[in-house]
């Protein structure tokens, strides 16, 4: 069953030729993780969401509280049996049908769907997991490269590459060269005591779970942090580095090319981040 508008539908044909997210990728996007019947996070999903709607000149329902969305969210995991186990949550918002590149209205429609994911809490994956850096295209920094829009062409050619190759994974670079995300999430590197991740200015994702690893770091008395950009020549120097994102929670990057890392620093991050799910 999926969400459309706050009516559960079967999940067929709800969905026009002409939706402006299909003809245009005018929609945003959050993908939630669910643990136990809890929506993780979702003080920052839905900020970030409103945010973004607000910089796409979205029109945003008086409706649209918190309350009312993770409503829509709860009456969705309940009609597909989840309501109290874990799952994955998409929620889109596309803005609705009518014009070509200039719409002819700023209202949005929204829909809901869920999956069933098989761990409350995140487990750490130490199997060999490498990257390379995907360099066919780049990422143009602006405020909209920060948002999960549907233009996700360069993740989708990258992911056919990292495939094609190999590859578990591939780091993405910007148009000035520097390393600024992984395929499907934000990037963190680890050299001594230093933690360093790219700045939103570099065009990376503002990921949910960026904020809580960055929050975590901050609490860490032995590292430091750095949003700073990060260099190619950086990634074979690093002692970890690792990927973010809200459904694996942190993914120690094991091989780039030659080079092969540890994970001492992903597993104390890992452990807090579990601990923080727990209380949650």
């Amino acid at each position: 069953m999926v969400n459309f508008n706050g009516t559960l539908v079967e999940d067929s044909n709800q969905i026009s030729i002409h939706n402006r997210g299909y003809s245009y990728g005018d929609a945003l996007f959050e993908t939630i993780k669910v643990a136990n019947g809890k929506v993780l996070f979702w003080e920052d999903h839905y900020f970030r969401l409103m945010a973004s709607m607000r910089i796409m000149r979205m029109e945003i329902p008086m409706r649209f509280t918190m309350e009312f969305l993770e409503r829509q969210i709860q009456d969705t995991l309940e009609a597909n049996h989840l309501e109290d186990n874990n799952a994955r949550v998409k929620l889109i918002v596309h803005r609705n049908e009518g014009g070509l590149y200039l719409p002819k209205h700023n209202t949005i429609s929204y829909s809901i769907n869920v999956k069933p994911l098989g761990s409350d809490v995140y487990i750490l994956n130490t199997n060999t997991y490498q990257v390379d850096l995907f360099k066919d295209y780049f990422v143009a920094p602006s405020l909209l490269s920060t948002l999960k829009t549907n233009n996700k062409a360069i993740n989708v050619v990258g992911s056919i590459f990292a495939n094609e190759n190999a590859l578990d994974n591939c780091l993405l670079l910007n148009t000035n060269k520097n390393v600024v995300e992984a395929l499907n999430g934000n990037l963190f590197l680890v050299k001594d005591n230093i933690i360093k991740t790219p700045p939103l200015t570099d065009g990376c994702l503002k990921g949910v779970m960026r904020t809580q690893v960055l929050n975590i770091i901050k609490k860490l008395e032995d590292f430091e942090l750095l949003e700073m950009s990060i260099s190619p020549f950086e990634l074979q120097k690093a002692d970890e580095i690792f990927i973010t994102n809200v459904i694996t929670g942190i993914q120690p990057i094991s091989k780039y090319r030659k080079k092969e890392f540890k994970n001492e620093v992903a597993k104390i991050l890992f452990t807090k981040l579990n601990t923080m799910v727990r209380l949650s």
